[in-house]
Parts: structure tokens; C-alpha cells; sequence
């Protein structure tokens, strides 16, 4: 994946316990975890924004093993039932979580290499590189495949559109685990730049005095990010090598926009709005910079490389500007489908280049996109695609309820339930469960979840509710 000898004197990461690598030093270290693998097989990766996390995804993508890329705090409870849907060969994860009855074969950096006893192998297509989760930390089994050929075709377009080279330094602000995340650390090792890896968050003054020490060049977010930029009021800070800014993983408020659009014209810096799903790798569509500010809500035009259509209701083709339709992107990029259980890592390419959104979206007579809301159940928590019904499903099977929907816009999930008295028992086991923050979650106390006559939730009822 990438040719990391190619570089060999460039400095690939630098994390905030004091560590650098070089990229020759990356490569050998890589080199090691791989061999301790041993060969091509699929491996749990338990991912945090540290240097243990970045060698065994690194050593996998590198050398042919399949890594699933899993929230280190995963609890022991979701990481069974994964590891019974798709029988790893192997788990990566933090040195101070318990190893049980599997076998150490290896250690570097904080973490240690489990070699798991499965009674069936597991069998990997060979075009298959990557799973990723797709509906947000709610414990669903299903993952996005990616291939070799959409990761390198992402990260090609990505490293165009943004203009990165080897003199870039990119702070890890968003999860290891989460596409946006990962585009990031794809994209710079491409091109021998260096990664500044921090766990520290935005609202901590050690990520800052890092990100200052370290003379970070780019900062990536997503809508909460940047609202909590503005409280922090970051346009104040003192970030001279800071010249770019990435938005992604959800519609900005057009408010945000608008503010830190005019501020990086101001600055002379960029502030580049994209749009983007793991079903297709990581990115779709990037609002250039120098139309950042006269075109306020959109998501701009297709990455190099990629293609966008408008579908009317009856399939046809929405060609007159400003009219909605749903929105369907065509690229190598394009992943091949999902996953829910080992079998499925054998399945072929069932998308062939097409992903239909599920997001629907108006283009103007310039042909730049506005998505301007979605087709499904899903909601964009804090950058995280959370699916409304896996949500649902949770509360459901703990506690063993009929009386509860889950809805909400983004960033805001809303908990109805005709139990006041435990509605925040709904929130505290939601929070812990998907690992969001309890600001995150609503609930509302209701006479009755309002159903159709076939039983089916009406959710259109509870929109009331919300609060924009």
C-alpha cells in the first residue's frame, strides 16, 4: 500500500509520549509485526490514536493481512460476538486489557498480538484489504469491504484535491478507527509526510500545546468539532503553521461555515468542506477553498476521479438545476459491499463502481451539490453515522421494552419512552454502549409510541419534538 523505504529519512509519526519514527524505522517495525503474523489472515485491530495502533494497521495494509478496526474500549461482550461472526486469527490490542486464554506471540509499543484457536479459517477474498464499521459504535456486526484498488484511489484523489506533500504534518483528531480518521493517516504516509498522534481531545490544553509544539499543518472535524472550535474560540489561538482545515462527517451549520470560511480567507489559510461515506472509502465530493465563502451549505463537486448523479423518484435522471433528488456517486472508490459474518469476506464486488447515497441533494446551474437531507434512518452523531434502529434495537433487548423509539436530527438522538422513570437508565446504556457522549442524547417522556396499523413505529409523529 505504500512504499515507506521511499522515504526512508522522513520522520512518519511523532506522538505525544515523546516517540518518532523515521519511515525506514516504520517500515522495520512494521516489517516485524507482520512477520509475527506471519501470513495472510484476518486480524482484530483494537485502534486508539497511539503508536501500537498505527503498527499493526500499518504492517497489515502492508503486507496482506485483512485488519477489522475496532473501538479499543470495545466491551468484552461486542468483541465476542464478533469474534464468533468472523473468526480472526488474530487480535491486536492494548497490553493492559485482559488476554484470557489466547496465546502472546508478540509485543511492541503498548500492545500485544493474540493468537486466537478458531475451528474454522476463515476465508478472505484476495482483493480484500479493509473493514471498517459503517453504522457507528452500536455493536452491529456489518462492515463496509474495502479493496486494495478503493483505498489507493481514494487516497490518490484526497492527496490531489488537498494538495498534500511531504512537508505536511496532520494531527490525529478524529479515531483510528473511523473512515475520515483513517483517510488522513492513508493520504499522509502516500506521500511521506508525518503524523502528529495524540489521544488528547480539542477541549484539552494538551492537544494544543502539542499541536503548537509539533507546528501541526492541518486540523480535521466534523460539525461538532467545529462548534467546539467556536466556543473555544480558536480563531484567536496562536497556530502560525495551521493552514488547512477539513470539515467532513456531516452538514456544518451554515452559521460555521460561513465564520470559518471568512476567517481562513482572512488568514490565508484553507477551509475545505467535504462530503463522504466508508462505502466509498472515505471520500465523495469536496468543496474547493476559493468557493468556500459564495457557496455557503454546499458540499461542493465530485473528488478526481469520481462522478455524481441525481435520481428522481422514479429512477429517472433529476437533470434541471435546484431540483432534489437522490444522490448516486460513481468512482473506483466505490467499496464492494458489506459484511456481517466470515462468509461474507469471500463475497465479489457487488456495487461495481455505483454507491446510491441514501442522501438527497439539489444541484445548481455551476453544478455544485447541497445535500439537503436523507433518504433513511441514520443520523450523524459527532461525525459518527449512528443507525437509528440499531439504537432502537439496543434498548429494546436490555430492557426488555416495547415502549421505546429512537429518533432525532444530527447530533441530537432523541429516546422516547412512556417509562419517565427510566428514561435515563435509556440514555446512561446507550452513552456506554456506543461510546458517544451523553450530550449526544435527548429523551423524551411520551403518553404512547404512535404505531400504524401493521404496528410500524411512526416516526414522523415524534419530529414535534425535536429541537433545532
Amino acid at each position: 500500500m505504500w512504499d515507506l523505504r521511499h522515504y526512508a529519512t522522513n520522520t512518519a509519526v511523532v506522538d505525544d509520549q515523546g516517540n518518532t519514527l523515521t519511515y525506514d524505522e516504520l517500515a522495520a517495525v512494521t516489517d516485524k509485526f507482520a512477520n509475527a503474523v506471519g501470513s495472510r489472515c484476518l486480524i482484530f485491530i483494537l485502534c486508539d490514536n497511539v503508536l501500537g495502533s498505527l503498527v499493526g494497521y500499518v504492517g497489515s495494509l502492508n503486507h496482506k493481512i485483512v485488519p477489522v478496526m475496532l473501538r479499543h474500549d470495545l466491551s468484552e461482550a461486542r468483541l465476542q460476538g464478533l469474534l464468533d461472526a468472523y473468526h480472526p486469527a488474530f487480535l491486536w490490542q492494548p497490553a493492559n486489557r485482559s488476554t484470557g486464554d489466547a496465546e502472546l506471540v508478540y509485543y511492541a509499543y503498548g500492545y500485544k498480538l493474540l493468537k486466537l484457536e478458531n475451528k474454522q479459517e476463515t476465508v478472505l477474498h484476495p482483493e480484500l484489504a479493509l473493514l471498517l464499521t459503517t453504522s457507528g459504535s452500536t455493536g452491529s456486526p456489518k462492515f463496509v469491504r474495502q479493496t486494495y484498488a478503493n483505498i489507493r484511489s481514494n487516497m490518490s484523489s484526497i492527496v490531489e484535491y488537498l494538495h498534500i506533500d511531504s512537508r505536511e504534518r496532520a494531527i490525529t483528531s478524529l479515531p483510528m478507527q473511523y473512515t475520515y480518521g483513517i483517510s488522513i493517516i492513508n493520504t499522509h504516509l502516500a506521500v511521506g509526510a508525518t503524523l502528529l498522534l495524540t489521544q488528547t481531545s480539542l477541549m484539552q490544553k494538551e492537544f494544543w500545546k502539542f499541536c503548537q509544539e509539533q507546528e501541526a499543518t492541518s486540523l480535521a472535524g466534523v460539525p461538532y468539532t467545529y462548534e467546539m472550535l467556536k466556543r473555544l474560540r480558536f480563531t484567536r489561538m496562536d497556530l502560525p503553521h495551521l493552514h488547512t482545515l477539513t470539515q467532513a462527517g456531516g452538514k456544518i451549520l451554515p452559521q460555521l461555515h460561513e465564520e470559518f470560511a471568512l476567517w481562513a480567507k482572512e488568514t490565508g489559510r484553507d477551509f475545505v468542506v467535504m462530503y463522504g461515506a466508508c462505502e466509498a472509502t472515505s471520500r465523495m465530493g469536496y468543496l474547493p477553498p476559493e468557493r468556500s465563502l459564495d457557496k455557503i451549505g454546499s458540499m461542493g463537486v465530485a473528488i478526481p476521479g469520481g462522478r455524481f448523479e441525481l435520481l428522481a423518484a422514479d429512477d429517472s435522471l433529476v437533470e434541471a438545476p435546484d431540483t432534489v433528488g437522490e444522490l448516486v456517486y460513481y468512482g473506483d472508490n466505490v467499496t464492494w459491499g458489506y459484511a456481517e459474518c466470515a462468509e461474507d469476506l469471500q463475497k465479489e464486488d457487488e456495487r461495481h463502481g455505483r454507491y446510491l447515497t441514501g442522501d438527497m441533494a439539489k444541484r445548481d446551474s455551476e453544478g455544485f451539490y447541497t445535500i439537503v437531507g436523507r433518504k433513511k434512518r441514520f443520523l450523524k452523531v459527532f461525525g459518527n453515522r449512528v443507525n437509528l434502529d440499531d439504537a432502537e434495537r439496543l434498548l429494546k433487548a436490555e430492557f426488555q421494552t416495547t415502549n421505546v423509539a429512537c429518533g432525532g436530527i444530527d447530533d441530537k438522538l432523541y429516546i422516547f419512552g412512556t417509562d419517565k422513570t427510566n428514561l435515563p437508565r435509556y440514555r446512561a446504556y446507550l452513552a456506554k454502549e456506543t461510546g458517544l457522549h451523553p450530550s449526544a442524547f435527548r429523551t423524551v417522556a411520551v403518553k404512547e409510541i404512535p404505531y400504524n396499523a401493521s404496528g410500524k413505529t411512526l416516526y414522523k409523529q415524534l419530529e414535534t419534538f425535536y429541537k433545532k
